[in-house]
């Protein structure tokens, strides 16, 4: 009985239709509020040392075309934080393709020549932030961040 009335219960709006939704209306504190520890604590290592420091005062836009959200990043005293400045450079694509990239399941190089993620603006400040990604070993699916990543992925496959 009690079974039954679960199976009658509405299902959870898909993860994409709720980022698509919620995202233009969410306060930019908010936002930092919730991406900015994660980001920091996942690349605290390269932080300390230094590797992420080429992109300190620089804008860069993350936008997942198909979630309808952009994000745009600066580093600011060796630590990561969302700003309103529109990016310097801009990297495109599916939610699908910026996964591909966080958790290494394919090559970052063939996402882009590829054309699944693409670099506008300043290409030269979006290479370097590839190429800071690229370089560091764990990816981005590690920790707090990583976790994130695979209920979001669980979840959009259910969406199908």
């Amino acid at each position: 009985m009690f079974l039954q009335s679960l199976s009658r219960l509405p299902r959870p709006p898909a993860p994409t239709r709720l980022i698509r939704a919620i995202d233009p209306r969410m306060p930019l504190t908010v936002k930092r509020r919730l991406i900015e520890p994660l980001l920091n604590r996942t690349f605290a290592g390269p932080l300390a040392e230094g590797e992420f420091d080429a992109l300190e005062g620089r804008r860069i836009s993350l936008h997942v075309e198909d979630l309808g959200a952009t994000l745009t990043l600066t580093l600011e005293g060796g630590r990561f934080r969302l700003t309103r400045e529109t990016g310097e450079a801009t990297i495109r694509g599916g939610w699908r393709e910026f996964l591909c990239l966080a958790t290494r399941r394919e090559d970052p190089d063939a996402l882009f020549f590829q054309r699944r993620l693409v670099i506008e603006g300043d290409t030269e400040l979006g290479l370097t932030v590839k190429n800071l990604l690229d370089s560091c070993e764990e990816g981005l699916a590690q920790g707090r961040l990583g976790e994130w990543l695979v209920r979001f992925e669980r979840l959009a496959r259910q969406e199908r």
